[in-house]
């Protein structure tokens, strides 16, 4: 459990925009130095420019997080600057595409996949040791998504790199318990939230891009933003809550509770053996 913020580090990435850059704002509003990590440059530039102005203490490091060696470069400019983290929030995510599972293609699978789960396995394998290193108090938190507890149709590569988040945050947890470290660990796991994730195409590699947009991929991407939009928690609502668990040491964070009674249910049909319910 960190206690007082004030003077740590936080690392953040997808820091430009949406939940990354709400969870920033709540590094610089505690007083933390914010260390801000993201793919796409003038956004990360502006977010930077805008928390210094605040007074807030800043390195922004553009990385690319399917990249192990680009998170290793982040690490190196953290430990270069500031000596050590205290609080690495794995955030950057992409939402993928919307398909039947057996039409995802290859390239879908290796886009959505390396920035959602690679990019957590990056973060965590190139700080933990950081943070091992200096022993004082400190916190990871591993942004999934509702999606990590319940699978909707035409999501299999989104529901697969969320469940794998959720999966891979608990056997961290409990390897830096049986290493008896203090470092604690969240999953973040929000539902709807108006941010820009839905216009996550727009950072996709031209070489993990195999078709051009349709006119349906149009209509769909303005579906799924009418439903964000709608969300009644903002990016900075998620944040909060998630500041709450690392001052609380809790590990499940549900910013939405309603979407628990659909982890029940699936729960249930688990336990009984009973063919998975269909989720809206």
């Amino acid at each position: 459990m960190i206690g007082n913020l004030a003077g740590k580090v936080a690392v953040v990435t997808g820091a430009a925009s949406g939940i990354g850059l709400a969870l920033a704002r709540r590094a610089a509003a505690a007083r933390m130095h914010v260390v801000l990590a993201d793919i796409e440059e003038p956004p990360l530039a502006e977010a930077a420019e805008a928390l210094a102005r605040a007074g807030a203490e800043v390195l922004a490091v553009k990385t690319d997080v399917r990249s192990a060696d680009s998170v290793d470069a982040l690490a190196a400019r953290v430990r270069e600057r500031f000596g050590a983290a205290h609080l690495v929030c794995n955030n950057a995510g992409v939402g993928g595409v919307r398909c039947n599972a057996w039409e995802a293609t290859v390239r879908d699978w290796e886009w959505v996949l390396g920035v959602n789960l690679a990019g957590v396995v990056n973060g965590v394998r190139a700080f933990t040791p950081m943070m091992l290193a200096h022993g004082e108090d400190a916190h990871i938190v591993n942004t999934a998504s509702a999606a990590g507890f319940v699978a909707m149709a035409h999501t299999a590569p989104y529901a697969v790199s969320k469940h794998g988040v959720v999966a891979f945050s608990e056997v961290l947890y409990h390897d830096l318990r049986a290493a008896g470290s203090r470092i604690g660990v969240s999953v973040l796991c929000p539902a709807f939230v108006a941010t820009n994730i839905w216009d996550a195409a727009r950072n996709r590699p031209p070489e993990l891009t195999d078709r051009a947009e349709t006119e349906a991929d149009r209509a769909d991407k303005a579906a799924i933003k009418a439903i964000l939009d709608k969300g009644r928690l903002s990016a900075d609502d998620v944040a909060a809550l998630a500041f709450d668990a690392v001052r609380e040491d809790r590990f499940y964070v549900f910013p939405h509770p309603r979407i628990l009674e659909t982890v029940r249910t699936r729960m249930e049909d688990i336990l009984g053996g009973r063919n998975p319910t269909r989720t809206a």
